[in-house]
This record gives C-alpha cells, structure tokens and sequence, in this order.
C-alpha cells in the first residue's frame, strides 16, 4: 500500500518502519499509565493521603488502603450545645415568613460547617434506660423550661428535682393520653388488630401520643420544627420515641407516596384549608389508600368549643365546611367522629379518582411529578393518584407483624428489585446481626434504644432486630435506589436524606448509629470527615456506631474516629472477607473544658 505521506512510488526505508512501530508501542505504554494515573488520584481526591507509600506484595492486586493523618477537632463552645445546623434559629433571618419557610431545612455552607465537636450541657448523664424513659428524663439533658412553664396546665411534662416527668397530657386530651388512644381505638378499630401499623404525627408536642402508641404496635414518627416550644423532638428522642424535625410549609416531606397507614394532628396549628388545601395533599400523597387521618382541635366539635378558641361559632362552622369540602375533593371519606376528634380515610378504590382531570380542584398532578420525590420537592397544589400496578392499600396488607417478612409487591419498581434479591437481603442480614452481637453484646439489651441504619436498602437490619427493644429510623439515600416504600410496606419507619448534609435531629439522640458501605457509595460527593463529624453530632455519649466498610476506608475512619474521641476495635466479617473489615467504636462521654 502506498504511503500517503510520502510522494507516490517512494517506498519507506524498513529501519524507518521499525523505528515508528517502536515509538508508536512506546506512546501507547505511557498513555495507559498516564490513566491509570489519573484513576487512581481520582479514587482519592476528596481525602489528604500520608507521603510515605505502602509498599504491597506483588501477590496482592487491591488498592492499598486509604491513609490520613492524624486530627483533633476543637470542642465547639457550650452555646453549641443544642446544635442543629440546617434548622438553626440564628440563621432564620435570612429566610422568608411566607408559610414559615424560615423553619425549613436551609443547611449552610460548606465553607460555613462547622468542624468541631459539640458538647453536652452542664451535668450531663448516660440517658434513663427504656421502658422507664418513655415517662421520664434527666433535666440537666435536655435543660429547657419553656414547655414546662407554659404547658404546665395541659400537663405535657413537669419538672421534679433533677427529672423531667411526662404525665401524658395534651391540649386536646386533658384526661391523658391513654384515654384519648382508647377513644381513637373505638372510632378506628383497625389500630387493634395489626391493620393500622405507621403512623405520623404532624406538631407532635414532646411526643406522648407517638410514644403511647408503642404500646399497641403502632410505629410512629413524630414531627415538629424547631420553634418556640422548645426542643420537642430532643425531649421525644430523649424519651426514646422515633421523632425528627420537620414542618409542612413549601417542600414535600422526606417521605415516599402511599406509605403512613395513619396520620394524626391534635390542634397542631397547621391551616388546612388555606392555599388551596396544599398541606392536606401532602397528606393524602403520604398516606397509603384506606389509610386515616384523624384531627383533634379545631374545628371539630366547634359547637361545643369555639368560646375557648378565641373565635366566633360563624368563623368555626365556616372552617368546618372548608375542611370537608376540601378532604371530599381529594377522595377522602368520612369515616367517625366523636366528641373532639374526627377520622377520614382515603379513598380504597379509584371510582373516585377516574372523576379528577386537570380541570378539577384540585386538579390531577401530570405525568411530570414523581409522587416519590420527597427530598427537597416543592408542594404542588394537584392531586397525587395512586398507583394501581401495585397493591398498595391496608386492605391489601397482611396485618402486623405478618406483613414484616413477605416480598413487598412494589419492589419491581426498584432497580433490580425481585423477590429472589429480597429473600437473600433478609438473610444476609440474620447472618450479620448474629455477627454484630457477639461483637456488640449491648445490640439487643436495654443499653441500646434510638437507633439509626444509616443506608439501607430494604429495611433488613432493622427487620431482624424486630424483637429487641429498639426502634429503627431507615435511611434511603436521596440520591440512591427509591427503596423506602418497601421498608414502610414492611411496617417499619424511615425517610429520605443526604449525607453531605447534616440530619434532621438535635444532638445526642441516637444510642447506635449503623453504616454499610457508606464511603464507597457516597465517598465521591460526600467528604468523609464531614459526615463522620454529623455522626458523632446526632451519637449520644457512650453510644457505639457499627462501621462496615471497605478494607480501603477503614484505616481513615478509625483516624478520624480516634480525633473524636471515640474508641474503636477492628473486626473481621461473619465470612471473614478480606474487602470488608467492621468497626465497633464507642463515643467518650467528655464535658467542655470551659465549664
């Protein structure tokens, strides 16, 4: 073939020949090891590695793992004590009053995070154990007298010497908290049985109805922003009942579609009926079909309490008559009623569904919003339809707890989600779970409460540790597999977040924080001191964390650990395989050296 460099008829000299293929051969060799290059640095730009090179054995292939050097973190001052950095009241100004948006997350900066460890207040003690919490905690804490001086009438909870005691009671069940659960019982007989098993309760006080429930088996998350009452999800938590900071205001809830067997407001404040019902569609997007929402309060039984409510009997009926004509749009029902508390339920079939078009108010949300999306999803006034693919309503459900171990049927909606993968899911972690506990023995006892799985997938962790006296708050990556329906079909309780971000959750309210394979999934967006930095934020002191993680990152997780003042022990897997190593790490309690 002739050359088209060269003019025709000449040929190449051979040595010419020999010599291009060789420099050719040699450019093609620096190339790969310039990307491999490349690779490598790449795998670990988010993290400073030590100068001094590890030298591997030529019959070892992996990546030599990460290394950091050593770090201390500061104390945070005592003015940090109740930190909680994407809700941080002395950040509100900067943010609207429209529909309280101020009481949002707004998380700040990264150059703005703060990176020292926050102290527990003046006298602090290891929390009262559960059962007995559920009805009492140290004052010292959780160190606030706001709810007990202007609650005191309603008895939420009163202070007695160096404890904090929680009688039960509430503005709309003034006879206690029992009563009330045992009236709603009667109207809703569903919550006997096993049919009603999650719950959410929207302005949840310092959580006795939440907490109450726990005796009937009934999950519930309860949910308050951080306002003037203060620190009642810190006093829930304290308690050791599941609760998180959250508001209705202009963003969905973290919380996926047709998921809450139940949802409950007992005269939270919220406005219903205001911007074209918008907070009620929350609620009907997040309840599952046949499930209940129950308000106490306002304007219920109006005829008999408006005088008290500071109104007139014309403005309550009028709320009244918003209040149905708006649940009836969207296809609730109502279902009983008696004295103070009314119960409505969504719609079980789509009779009612296939009237809605987008001419209707509300009118039917478009193909475009993904009923799913909850993190950082803003409320759309239009109506949510459920899905009729999947058998999603409490009529469809084995009662509680059979409907904990069946293959959810909307786990074809998940990424490589069959039956075969959920199976091997539930019993890898019965594997691993009776690894953590001959590792942990704690895992299972009363030392261990509040506890977080930190990523999980379909809810196995907490699954298998059904029986212990813990609860599970499951965390699906915002940014991972849409899995957290199928960890509430199970009749467990979790939400939607971002690691890069702090949680929704004041300090020192989890006794066991669980992660698997965190960094390795996440490690490319989230820097890991930062996250390991939240961790030890939301740990209460003598809390463990259990660290499973790839053999790359565990040297770096202990460094950073050891910089917060935690100890941890290296273990091996249940398989004892090499790519996954475990840490068992406990947090020190310590106290701010400016006491």
């Amino acid at each position: 073939m002739k050359n088209k460099d060269l003019k025709p008829g000449v040929n190449p000299d051979k040595n010419y020949r020999i010599a291009q293929i060789t420099l050719t051969f040699l450019f093609l060799c620096g190339f790969s090891f310039y990307l491999g290059s490349i690779f490598c640095s790449e795998k670990n730009r988010y993290f400073k590695r030590d100068a001094t090179p590890v030298i591997q054995s030529h019959h070892d292939t992996r990546v030599a793992p990460l290394k950091i050097k050593n770090v201390e973190f500061a104390e945070c001052s005592l003015d940090y004590q109740d930190y909680t950095p994407c809700t941080d009241p002395k950040r509100w100004k900067k943010y609207g009053k429209y529909r309280l948006t101020f009481m949002e997350r707004h998380c700040p900066r990264m150059v703005d995070r703060k990176e020292c460890l926050v102290p527990p207040p003046v006298g602090y003690k290891p929390p009262i154990r559960w059962p007995k919490s559920k009805g009492e905690c140290w004052y010292r804490n959780v160190p606030y007298d706001w709810i007990n001086n202007e609650k005191s009438n309603q008895h939420w909870l009163r202070k007695e010497g160096d404890k904090f005691f929680f009688p039960g009671g509430g503005t709309m069940f003034p006879n206690g908290v029992g009563a009330y659960v045992k009236l709603m019982q009667n109207l809703i007989p569903g919550m006997k049985n096993g049919t009603v098993r999650t719950a959410i309760d929207t302005g949840c006080g310092v959580a006795s109805w939440g907490g109450d429930l726990l005796d009937h088996g009934i999950l519930t998350i309860s949910l308050a922003p951080r306002d003037n009452h203060e620190a009642q999800v810190q006093f829930a938590l304290e308690r050791g009942i599941p609760a998180i900071l959250g508001i209705i205001s202009t963003q969905r809830l973290p919380f996926p579609s047709n998921s809450f067997d139940m949802a409950h407001c007992s005269r939270c404040l919220i406005p219903w009926t205001e911007f074209d019902g918008i907070y009620l569609l929350e609620i009907h997007r997040i309840l599952r079909p046949g499930g209940f929402w129950v308000l106490s309060g306002p304007p219920i039984n109006y005829e008999h309490r408006w005088r008290g409510w500071n109104t007139t009997i014309e403005e309550q009926r009028s709320d009244y008559n918003k209040l149905k004509k708006s649940l009836t749009s969207m296809c609730f029902k109502l279902y009983n009623q008696k004295d103070d508390i009314s119960v409505w339920q969504k719609s079980l079939d789509h009779s009612c569904y296939k009237k809605i078009n987008s001419s209707s108010s509300p009118p039917k949300c478009d193909d475009s919003s993904d009923p799913d999306s909850g993190w950082y999803t803003p409320l759309r006034p239009c109506l949510n339809i459920p899905n009729q693919k999947f058998k999603l309503g409490l009529n469809s459900l084995p009662k509680w707890p059979n409907r904990l171990r069946p293959t959810p049927a909307r786990i074809s909606s998940v990424y490589n989600g069959n039956r075969g993968g959920f199976k091997h899911d539930n019993n890898k972690w019965k594997a691993r779970v009776k690894h953590y506990k001959t590792l942990l023995p704690a895992l299972g006892s009363d030392q261990i409460r509040n506890v977080m799985d930190m990523n999980t997938l379909y809810g196995g962790f907490a699954a298998i540790l059904i029986g212990s006296p813990v609860w599970v708050m499951n965390i699906v990556s915002s940014y991972g597999s849409n899995s957290l329906g199928i960890v509430y079909d199970r009749g467990l309780i979790g939400t939607y977040h971002d690691w890069c971000e702090p949680f929704s959750t004041y300090p020192r309210t989890y006794d066991l924080l669980h992660l698997d394979g965190l960094f390795t999934a996440e490690s490319h967006r989230c820097e890991m001191k930062y996250v390991l930095l939240e961790m030890d934020r939301i740990l209460r002191p003598t809390g463990y964390a259990i660290v499973r993680e790839s053999y790359y990152f565990i040297d770096a997780i202990a460094t950073i650990a050891k910089g917060m003042r935690w100890d941890c022990e290296e273990h091996v897997t249940e398989y004892n395989i090499s790519k996954e190593k475990i840490l068992i790490c406990q947090k020190r309690l310590w106290y701010a050296s400016d006491q």
